[in-house]
């Protein structure tokens, strides 16, 4: 057993988490990865059609329904996530109106914007909640200390989804915030797949590690089995930073990622973003909407982590938390046996 900071006080058996990946749905997964002791994140789903506050609390009383262990939520906080204020308001409202809710949602995520304002409505609403927010460099880890949230993600640029345009590696960026904030819980997120990695990111000073791209390769995860199959054969080289809906974002190589375009620069970037009709918006969103919900993995987005590399086949989520967990335990004993 490797015990940390974050699995004494949720109460895990094993230092994973797995990382929120909306717009898609990751409900199943989350009750999948809790169930087999470590901690499963519902994602802010946005699909098309679909009330996404209401929505949220669908999946989050699903959760509770189908398992009894600890598990956390992501809310986006970007500039055009219109929803995320009241979104984690109805959450703390939820959590006070449901004992079990409140027992069990253990942790909120907050991403893809500002810390500041989700840690005041947290803090003031439901303080039981431990807040933390993704960071994908040193000076944005200082602002989500300073906003007073309970923990940190740190991302690295390796990772699949939505990233920053600081292109920091997560082996970096992890060193910098532990060194920088010892007493401050930290999970290491981007990079991660093995049981190597797990053991990398506790012995960088990680309190857990959150992975993504090894979880949509899961037999439990909900996401479509044509988006699922692109991964074991895919090299660390088939990803490419590409404009994304909150800035650069890593794709899997296909029809929609080589035609999407390059990253675009920051100011510009921010520009295009203030400049999107709601249309436009929904527009984009469908090409990620098709993979997931249709399988269309030509002309659709597909978001993964240059940890394609790593995986090479479909696994069950209580294998992966079960045989990394103690593969890395084995690589830390060894390296410190080595010690004399």
């Amino acid at each position: 057993m490797i015990k940390t900071r974050l699995t004494e006080e949720f109460g895990l058996k094993f230092p994973i988490f797995s990382a929120p990946m909306g717009p898609f749905y990751t409900t199943e997964l989350t009750i999948a990865v809790s169930e087999a002791g470590g901690l499963g994140v519902v994602s802010h789903a946005t699909l098309r059609g679909k009330n996404s506050v209401q929505d949220m609390k669908e999946q989050l009383f699903h959760v509770i329904e189908h398992t009894d262990k600890p598990f956390g939520v992501n809310v986006r906080t970007a500039r055009i996530q219109t929803d995320h204020k009241i979104m984690l308001r109805k959450i703390a409202q939820w959590t006070k109106e449901n004992p079990k809710l409140r027992e069990q949602l253990i942790y909120v995520l907050t991403s893809a914007g500002g810390p500041r304002t989700a840690s005041k409505i947290l803090k003031d609403k439901a303080p039981y909640i431990h807040h933390f927010h993704v960071a994908p460099a040193l000076w944005l880890v200082d602002k989500v200390v300073s906003s007073g949230c309970d923990g940190i993600v740190a991302t690295g640029t390796e990772g699949g989804g939505h990233q920053s345009y600081e292109g920091i590696s997560t082996l970096v960026l992890v060193q910098q915030v532990a060194q920088k904030y010892p007493d401050t819980p930290l999970v290491a997120c981007g990079g991660f797949a093995t049981p190597e990695g797990i053991a990398a990111g506790l012995a960088m000073g990680a309190d857990a590690v959150a992975m993504g791209t090894r979880f949509i390769a899961s037999n439990q995860s909900e996401f479509h089995p044509n988006y699922k199959a692109l991964i074991p054969p895919a090299t660390a080289r088939d990803t490419l930073l590409t404009t994304g809906g909150f800035g650069p974002i890593r794709l899997l190589k296909n029809k929609y990622c080589i035609e999407h375009g390059e990253v675009v620069s920051k100011n510009d970037k921010i520009a295009q973003e203030l400049a999107y009709s709601m249309d436009e918006y929904l527009e984009d969103l469908m090409h990620y909407e098709i993979v997931y919900t249709k399988g269309d993995v030509e002309n659709g987005a597909i978001p993964v982590g240059q940890t394609v590399g790593l995986i090479d086949s479909m696994m069950d989520v209580d294998e992966i938390l079960t045989t990394f967990t103690k593969g890395a335990e084995k690589i830390l004993k060894n390296l410190c046996s080595n010690i004399t």
